[in-house]
């Protein structure tokens, strides 16, 4: 502040003539005005910051000093004032959203997602829906990587529905972030979609996903229902999880599991083969027993009287 303006200030204090408050206030907004179009964007935050604390409450002040942080590139600041100026103006959402977005882009450019981030959500909270253009898969993979699988995936979604073609690193995130909030059915579509797109070599990891999620969702079927069709689904997923291979130290619970399948389905000597197959998949395992066992069981006779329901045993 130039030495003459801080004597007037000091001045207008001792006499308290014409110095009303409202005053103050504007000839900080003034002053502030002055510094900001000459690029002194210090000393214009300091103005507006001031004419606020003299009791400036209009919604005009504190876009003010929300425009001057997005000047000097302070996203979280700019973000918090632009929130409160447009709650109380919501004319002023559009010079937000402008500023917001521009800041965006340049933490874009530069490669920081966080700041990318910060901005976005605060322009999305002033203008919901609005495109987030080339920013969308850095967005997406910046909540991916901080583990907000759920926040991640509206933006994946977006990435591959303007994707011309979609790349199989895309479509595998994708597939991770639903199975991460528990959604395998979704995530088993994405993992075979990779799986599809990449050399047979490149499959080692997804197919541990696919048996994974596959072995899940078909013990979740067979522990809620004997419906038929349920049943069959669940003993389509197992199999699933017996061709991949993967994961290899669930392969025993894998064929066991499909032999309850076949036997609740009524197909015996299809679920006898399949309990045969747990001792070759884990030879010292304690499923062993429990699988010679059924096989014993359908093999010869003992509770054939649920036969009459279309079960083995």
């Amino acid at each position: 502040m130039k030495p003459s303006i801080r004597g007037s200030l000091l001045l207008c204090a001792a006499t308290l003539l014409g110095c009303s408050p409202r005053a103050s206030e504007e000839n900080a907004v003034r002053r502030g005005d002055v510094a900001f179009a000459q690029g002194d964007f210090e000393e214009a935050l300091a103005e507006y910051r001031l004419a606020v604390r003299q009791g400036a409450d209009d919604p005009a002040t504190a876009a003010r000093v929300a425009h001057t942080y997005a000047m000097m590139s302070r996203v979280d600041d700019a973000g918090a004032y632009y929130r409160d100026a447009a709650g109380r103006d919501p004319e002023l959402a559009d010079q937000a959203v402008s500023d917001l977005m521009r800041l965006a882009r340049e933490a874009h450019a530069a490669n920081d997602r966080f700041a990318m981030a910060t901005a976005v959500e605060t322009a999305l909270e002033l203008r919901p829906g609005i495109g987030v253009g080339d920013m969308t898969l850095s967005l997406a993979r910046h909540y991916f990587t901080n583990g907000e699988y759920g926040r991640a995936l509206p933006f994946y979604q977006i990435a591959l529905a303007e994707a011309t073609d979609s790349l199989p690193e895309i479509v595998f995130e994708v597939g991770q972030a639903h199975e991460e909030i528990g959604d395998c059915e979704h995530a088993l579509v994405f993992f075979e979609q990779f799986r599809a797109m990449v050399r047979p070599w490149e499959r080692g990891e997804v197919d541990w996903y696919i048996g994974t999620c596959a072995f899940n969702i078909a013990r979740e079927l067979r522990s809620r229902t004997l419906d038929p069709e349920e049943l069959q689904r669940a003993l389509e997923l197992i199999d699933r999880t017996v061709e991949v291979g993967e994961p290899r130290d669930i392969q025993a619970q894998a064929w066991f599991e499909k032999g309850e399948s076949l036997a609740e389905l009524g197909e015996c000597q299809a679920a006898m083969e399949a309990y045969a197959q747990v001792r070759y998949a884990d030879g010292a395992g304690s499923l062993v027993d429990r699988a010679q066992s059924a096989f014993d069981e359908i093999r010869f006779g003992r509770g054939l009287e649920h036969l009459r329901d279309g079960r083995c045993r």
